[in-house]
């Protein structure tokens, strides 16, 4: 094993300034949706369940659809802010959300921005956390309940888990950049899809065996009005949670290659993804509250442990296990990136900060070694996991992540970029539309995260 240091080179017209190397841009529609999917079906699917339950029949699907259609909508808003000032032939190219946000909105948004995104993309690391650790979990009583005879307490520490995946990240974590995951986000949305399959299936198993579905229009019961109202709150923060990709979109776009221009692949990967997520979402959300009824789990999985179907069971936690392994890169990646940046800007002369070194492995690829990267990634993967042992609750997290997002990154920045870039006339019919959906976004989003909150508060304090 040896090291030897690499040569900065010089960036292209059509690289960030900042970055330490020209990319090479490969993506297709297809690499788009891999990418999107990995993000998006994760923990969030698993209490879809929970949400429909706690909204009803009709508010249930309805709140999806809707949310599916805000989503849609500001993907395609944000797609034609990459390149500007034409959203097709543009030089000037946003690698990621807040370069957008910073160049046409300004450096007071640019902050604001930056710290939403920051906060949405280390809360989504957290979730992930918790979310993997409820699964393996899972995995474990399973095992221990069907392997002894004797009835046995199946008790497991979850502390020590939320490290061994901790650990797991930090090394992944060393991947150097947003464009060296592809493998991974299509491995990521094969399980995705595995155990978005599996628990459809075990909840139509069950509806079938029962003979009746489970559920009513009003949803599930709750103590009093107040809780009730609290509980809906928190659901539709969790189906907010489960939707939004704003924070990947544009790094996603800035793998692209073109011809055809990147903002017509993206809308493209836009449709197809949220496409097959509502399919999923409608499918495991309505199949698990028919199966459930008023039992209906925080997460979906939880419920089929004593099924004869463990094995199964067992092997869709496994699938969430591996996706939300590579979820977490895809939501982290963004951030090292902006944090990284930052340092090579404030400190370009700096060994420690810009001298790259590679390691020749026996029988393995050259791995590409910055001290930056090894030291700050490291602890940004602790304090995740730290976070996540003092505040392990998951259907609260969720909300609370989906709420504070929902409508900053995905209604309020999109809307006020698209109306800038396209010159759109004040009191049009088109800029009424837009600042109506921006103003219904905002109520919404400070309904859920209050609900959210109340939740976690009640959660810790009992």
């Amino acid at each position: 094993m040896g090291l030897a240091a690499e040569p900065d080179s010089s960036n292209d017209d059509k690289t960030p300034l900042l970055l330490s190397h020209p990319l090479k841009r490969t993506g297709t529609v297809w690499t788009a949706v891999a990418h999107i999917v990995t993000g998006v079906i994760g923990s969030g699917v698993l209490s879809l369940a929970w949400s429909v339950g706690q909204l009803g029949w009709i508010a249930g699907p309805f709140s999806i659809l809707i949310i599916a259609s805000f989503t849609l909508i500001s993907s395609f808003l944000l797609s034609n802010t990459y390149r500007s000032p034409h959203p097709q032939f543009g030089p000037h190219r946003s690698a990621s959300y807040l370069d957008a946000v910073h160049s046409h909105l300004g450096l007071k948004n640019g902050r604001l921005c930056g710290l939403l995104v920051n906060i949405s993309l280390y809360g989504f690391g957290i979730a992930y956390v918790i979310t993997s650790v409820i699964s393996i979990r899972t995995i474990l009583v399973s095992i221990c309940y069907h392997t002894n005879e004797e009835e046995v307490a199946c008790e497991f520490v979850d502390a020590y888990y939320m490290l061994i995946f901790g650990a797991i990240q930090v090394v992944l974590s060393q991947i150097p950049n947003f464009h060296n995951i592809e493998w991974l986000s299509v491995v990521a949305s094969i399980m995705s899809f595995a155990y978005s399959f599996i628990g459809m299936g075990l909840s139509i198993l069950q509806i079938k065996e029962k003979g009746y579905v489970e559920g009513s229009i009003e949803g599930m019961r709750s103590r009093s009005r107040t809780e009730k109202l609290w509980l809906v709150a928190q659901a539709l923060g969790d189906i907010s949670y489960s939707y939004p990709f704003s924070t990947i979109l544009l790094e996603i776009q800035d793998t692209l290659k073109s011809p055809p221009p990147e903002n017509q692949t993206m809308k493209k990967a836009s449709v197809i993804s949220v496409a097959i997520t509502t399919f999923f979402y409608l499918g495991c959300g309505g199949a698990g509250y028919a199966a459930f009824g008023n039992d209906t789990p925080g997460n979906l999985l939880t419920g089929f442990g004593s099924s004869k179907y463990y094995w199964l069971v067992n092997f869709a936690n496994v699938c969430i296990v591996v996706h939300l392994v590579g979820a977490y890169q895809v939501y982290s990646q963004p951030l090292f990136a902006i944090v990284e940046n930052w340092f090579r800007f404030q400190y370009p002369d700096s060994e420690f900060v810009n001298h790259s070194y590679f390691l020749k492995l026996l029988f393995l690829p050259d791995f590409e070694l910055n001290f930056l990267r090894l030291s700050f990634r490291t602890a940004y993967v602790a304090s995740t996991t730290v976070i996540a042992l003092m505040f392990p609750y998951f259907n609260q997290i969720l909300g609370v992540l989906g709420s504070l997002i929902f409508w900053p990154l995905t209604i309020y920045f999109p809307v006020e970029m698209y109306l800038g870039l396209s010159n759109t006339e004040a009191w049009s019919a088109k800029w009424i539309m837009l600042r109506s959906l921006s103003i219904l976004g905002f109520v919404f989003g400070l309904f859920t995260l209050i609900g959210s909150i109340q939740g976690i508060v009640t959660q810790k304090l009992s």
